[in-house]
Order: structure tokens, then sequence, then C-alpha cells
């Protein structure tokens, strides 16, 4: 099972989608939804940068971009 980091900031959430891939496709208020040319999709919900995600939402997010435990490590979420 993948363990999900603590006090992920959107920044450091949003830095690690884009190092794996992910880009920017679309808004909608406070959703930013990255895709993945693979047809991965996740939707991040912040309204300021430095939100941290409630542990439920990050794991839901984690599992939304397909990463194992590696990828969290790969992606520096986690040591």
């Amino acid at each position: 099972m993948t363990r999900a980091p603590r006090g992920v900031s959107a920044r450091r959430f949003i830095r690690a989608l884009e190092l794996d891939g992910f880009e920017l496709r679309r808004v909608r208020g406070s959703h930013r939804i990255y895709g993945h040319s693979d047809g991965r999709r996740v939707v991040v919900a912040y309204h300021a940068l430095g939100d941290t995600f409630p542990m439920g939402t990050l794991r839901g997010m984690i599992a939304d971009a397909g990463w194992k435990d590696e990828d969290l490590r790969r992606l520096e979420l986690v040591e």
C-alpha cells in the first residue's frame, strides 16, 4: 500500500506532478485539472500555493496520479 506523505503543500505537489510529465489542462474556480499524455488525470483543489492537503484528499490525488512508494521517493514527496 502506498503511504501518503504528511504536510504536502499545493506548490510541492504540483511541482511533483510537473516533474512526472503532467501539465495543467484547465482551471475551474479553485480546481486545477492536470493531465498526462498517457491519459491519467488529477484534479488539484487549493486556494493558495502554501495550502496543505487533508490526508484523504492527498491519498486520492496520489491514486489518481498512479504513483507508488518508489514514485513518491523519486519525486521527493517522502524520504
